[in-house]
């Protein structure tokens, strides 16, 4: 993990849970097809630095379809079929923001502005969704959320479906912004997630701290 996340979050490498973690993680690799490639599982850090971080976007595990998941929540790689929850994002960023869709599902532009993109389990076994769930990943990003918590300057935190919520207690609302909505899957969408605007809620959050906005339209291939 060579970025500036490494100094913040070392002390997890000699906790206990992380060396049964990554036997767990080696041994399905090696007895099962897991997901996301190995050289993916840290892209969220690797794309967004610490220091840039003004927005966090929490999702569950990654996606467990073949060639989906590449380490951003909600992401998935050019020229894979964009999935009913990314759908659902991207129809209401069109109806937040009158921003037009884009063809494709890559949101490593976000990332690159500062969104952090994290998934609070990092691993999972192909076409068995939350088959890497309580073996050590969310104490990883549960110490990720609290780093976000430590900085100074305003984050806003998109926290969407109740998995996503209970990390609340995590952060500071005094000196973050938290923002809440069912979670985008086309289970719970119509239950509030439509109309909660939580695009121009971040963007408007950040101005007010005096960070710049995030451009959230994303370009065609």
């Amino acid at each position: 993990m060579r970025t500036d996340w490494n100094p913040l979050l070392r002390q997890q490498f000699a906790e206990p849970y992380w060396a049964q973690l990554q036997g767990f993680v080696q041994h399905e690799r090696e007895t099962t097809e897991v997901y996301p490639p190995d050289d993916d599982v840290y892209v969220a850090l690797h794309l967004t630095s610490f220091a840039e971080v003004k927005v966090l976007i929490l999702g569950q595990d990654p996606y467990h379809g073949e060639g989906q998941a590449h380490g951003l929540c909600f992401s998935v790689r050019h020229g894979i079929e964009i999935p009913p929850s990314l759908q659902n994002i991207y129809k209401e960023m069109h109806s937040d923001l009158g921003v037009v869709p884009p063809n494709h599902g890559n949101l490593e532009g976000w990332a690159r502005q500062g969104v952090l993109l994290l998934n609070a389990v990092l691993t999972v076994r192909a076409r068995n969704a939350g088959s890497h769930r309580n073996r050590g990943w969310e104490s990883f990003t549960d110490e990720i959320i609290r780093v976000v918590n430590s900085k100074e300057d305003r984050v806003v935190f998109i926290l969407w479906g109740a998995f996503a919520q209970k990390k609340k207690m995590l952060i500071d609302a005094s000196q973050h912004v938290v923002i809440e909505a069912p979670h985008p899957s086309p289970l719970s969408a119509h239950r509030g997630f439509f109309g909660s605007r939580p695009f121009s809620r971040t963007n408007a959050a950040l101005v007010e701290a005096g960070i710049d906005p995030v451009d959230w339209a994303l370009p065609h291939n």
